[in-house]
C-alpha cells in the first residue's frame, strides 16, 4: 500500500508544476522513511522472536515511541529492573485523536527463558488511547508491574493494536500468567497488530544465563 502511495505521488509530481511538485517530493521522501523504518522495526522483531513467539507476521502502520527516564527504547535493547520500576513514557501516533488504540505489554519467557510455563506474562495493559497522544490519555485496565526476572535474560513486549471503536476492548483478563496476545486480539476484535517494540530484562546484577541472540528463526 505504502508503495502504491509512493508511486502514485511521484507520477503526479511529474504532470504538476514545480511548487505542487516540489511538495509532492516531499511526500515521496516522507513515505520512502516510513518504509524503511516499518522494514527495519519489523526485522527486528523477527530476528527477536517476537513474530512468531507473541505476535504473527504484521506491517507497522502507526508509530509507537517508548522511553523510561528520557531513553528512548530501541528493540533488542539492555534494561535492568532499577531502570524500568516506573512505567514509560508511551506516545502514539496515527493521524486521528477519535481513532483508539490498545496496549499490551507481556513478558514471553517468564518465569525463566529456558522453561517459559507462564508465558505469556501481562505486565500492563492500556484501552482507549486516543492516536496523536500519549498513554495518559488511556483507560489502565491492568495496572503497570514493573519487570524483575528471577533468572535469565527475558523479551520484554509492547504490542499495539487499533479498536474499532471507543470502549471496545472492556473486559479485563483474569490473571497475569499465562496471557496470549494473539487470543486477546481475536476476542475483541482488534485484528494485527499496528505496531510493537520489545527490550530485554536480567536480574539486576546478574550477567545472565541464556543470552539473547538476535537471529532468524529456524525453519523446519
Amino acid at each position: 500500500m505504502r508503495q502504491q502511495a509512493l508511486y502514485n505521488a511521484r507520477q503526479a509530481a511529474s504532470r504538476l508544476g514545480h511548487k505542487a511538485s516540489s511538495k509532492l517530493n516531499h511526500l515521496s521522501i516522507l513515505l520512502v522513511s516510513i518504509e524503511q523504518m516499518s522494514t527495519s522495526s519489523r526485522d527486528s522483531l523477527v530476528l527477536g522472536r517476537v513474530i512468531g513467539d507473541v505476535v504473527d507476521q504484521f506491517s507497522p502502520a502507526v508509530a509507537l515511541q517508548i522511553s523510561y527516564n528520557g531513553r528512548r527504547l530501541m528493540n533488542g535493547a539492555d534494561f535492568r529492573p532499577s531502570a524500568v520500576a516506573a512505567r514509560p513514557r508511551v506516545e502514539i501516533g496515527g493521524t486521528d485523536l477519535r481513532q483508539s488504540y490498545t496496549l499490551v505489554m507481556v513478558d514471553p519467557d517468564a518465569p525463566n527463558p529456558s522453561n517459559p510455563t507462564l508465558r505469556e506474562y501481562l505486565h500492563w495493559l492500556v484501552t482507549d488511547i486516543p492516536g496523536t497522544t500519549d498513554i495518559g490519555y488511556g483507560r489502565e485496565v491492568i495496572c503497570y508491574e514493573s519487570p524483575r526476572p528471577p533468572a535469565g535474560i527475558h523479551r520484554v513486549v509492547f504490542v499495539l493494536f487499533q479498536q474499532m471503536a471507543r470502549g471496545s476492548v472492556d473486559v479485563a483478563p483474569l490473571l497475569r500468567h499465562n496471557f496470549c496476545t494473539r487470543n486477546f486480539a481475536v476476542d475483541h476484535g482488534l485484528g494485527a497488530p499496528v505496531a510493537a517494540a520489545f527490550f530485554t530484562c536480567q536480574p539486576e546484577g546478574g550477567t545472565g544465563g541464556r543470552r539473547l541472540v538476535l537471529r532468524p528463526p529456524r525453519t523446519t
